[in-house]
C-alpha cells in the first residue's frame, strides 16, 4: 500500500513537476537572491544556510502550489484534450493536491517562523497573489482573449517569489530593503516571460490540439521575436542589476553570447522548424536563466570573496 501510494507521487512529480529538473535552477535563483542582496548591502560573505534553505524550499513551494493551481483550473480543458495527464487519468485526484498544496503552505509559514517572523507578512501577500492567479483575477474568458495581458499578469508572481527570496536575507538580518533591488527583480519577471514563451514554442509536427502555444496565438516568426526580444530586455535589466554590485562587464559578456547562440538556433528553427526538437526553446530558456542568475548571484559573491583574502 505504502509503495503504491509512494510511486502514485513518484509519477506523478516525475511527469508534472519534475523536482530534480527544477531544483538546479530554483537553488540558483534562491542563492542568487541572497547573494545579490547581500552585495547590495556592502556584506561580502557566503551567505547564511539557513537562509539559503529557507529560500530554495519557499520558492521550490511556490512553484509546486502554481503546478497544483494549474491542475484545477485547467481540469476540464485537461481532460478534453490531454486525458494521458496524471489528474485526467486518474493517477492523482483534485482533493488530493489540495491537501498537498495545504501542506506545502503550512511548511512554508513554519520556514518564515524560524527564519524571521516578519516573512509572514511577505508569505501572506504572495499566496494572496496566487491565488488571484488560480482564479484567473476573476476574468477568465476577458484574459483568455488577450495573451499578452494573460502572460505578463501571471509573470508578476515570479518577482514576487524572487522579492520572498532576498527577504531571506535583508528582512532575515533585519534590515531595510537595499537600494538597487528593483533591477534584479525586472530580471525575474523578464526570466518568468522567456521560460514561458519558451516552453509554449513548438514546431509544427509537436503542436498539440487545444494546447495554446504561442507559435499557434501567434505565428512562429512572431514568438521567436518575442522570446529572442525578452532575452534582450531580460540582459538589459541584469546588466543595469550588475553595475549596482560592480560586476556589469562579465554579465554583459556572457549574456550577449548566449543571446547570440539563441538567435542562431533560432534562425535554424524559423528556416527548419522540422529539425528542432519540441523542447529546444525551453531547455535554452533554462539555461540562459541558470547562468544569469549565477552571474548575478554566486560568481560575483566568489569573486569579491576572493578578492578580499
Amino acid at each position: 500500500m505504502h509503495n503504491s501510494v509512494a510511486n502514485k507521487w513518484w509519477v506523478y512529480q516525475r511527469e508534472r513537476f519534475p523536482v530534480f529538473a527544477h531544483s538546479p535552477l530554483l537553488l540558483a535563483f534562491s542563492f542568487s537572491a541572497i547573494s545579490y542582496s547581500s552585495l547590495l548591502r556592502g556584506v561580502v560573505r557566503w551567505p547564511d544556510a539557513k537562509s539559503i534553505a529557507v529560500a530554495f524550499f519557499t520558492s521550490l513551494l511556490f512553484f509546486l502550489q502554481l503546478r497544483i493551481a494549474d491542475e484545477f483550473k485547467d481540469f476540464e480543458e485537461d481532460s478534453l484534450y490531454r486525458p494521458y495527464r496524471p489528474v485526467p487519468r486518474g493517477l492523482v485526484k483534485l482533493r488530493e493536491l489540495g491537501w498537498l498544496g495545504l501542506l506545502s503552505a503550512l511548511t512554508q509559514l513554519i520556514f518564515a517562523v524560524i527564519l524571521q517572523p516578519s516573512l509572514v507578512i511577505l508569505l501572506v501577500f504572495t499566496w494572496t497573489y496566487l491565488a488571484l492567479m488560480s482564479v484567473e483575477f476573476f476574468s477568465r474568458d476577458w484574459l483568455k482573449a488577450r495573451p499578452i495581458t494573460y502572460l505578463w499578469t501571471h509573470m508578476l508572481i515570479v518577482p514576487l517569489v524572487d522579492y520572498y527570496a532576498t527577504a531571506c536575507d535583508w528582512l532575515a538580518n533585519e534590515q531595510l530593503q537595499p537600494r538597487g533591488l528593483f533591477w534584479f527583480l525586472l530580471v525575474s519577471f523578464g526570466n518568468g516571460i522567456v521560460i514561458e514563451v519558451g516552453r509554449k514554442l513548438r514546431a509544427p509536427a509537436d503542436e498539440e490540439v487545444g494546447v495554446q502555444t504561442y507559435s499557434v496565438l501567434w505565428g512562429r516568426k512572431t514568438a521567436v521575436l518575442v522570446w529572442l526580444g525578452a532575452m534582450l530586455a531580460t540582459a538589459s535589466f541584469a546588466v543595469l542589476a550588475a553595475i549596482n554590485i560592480a560586476f556589469a562587464l562579465p554579465v554583459a559578456v556572457v549574456l550577449a553570447l548566449l543571446w547570440l547562440v539563441a538567435a542562431l538556433m533560432a534562425g535554424r528553427f524559423l528556416q527548419q522548424p522540422e529539425s528542432c526538437h519540441a523542447r529546444l526553446f525551453e531547455a535554452m530558456s533554462g539555461v540562459w536563466t541558470l547562468i544569469l542568475y549565477l552571474g548575478l548571484g554566486a560568481i560575483p559573491m566568489l569573486v569579491k570573496m576572493g578578492g578580499q583574502q
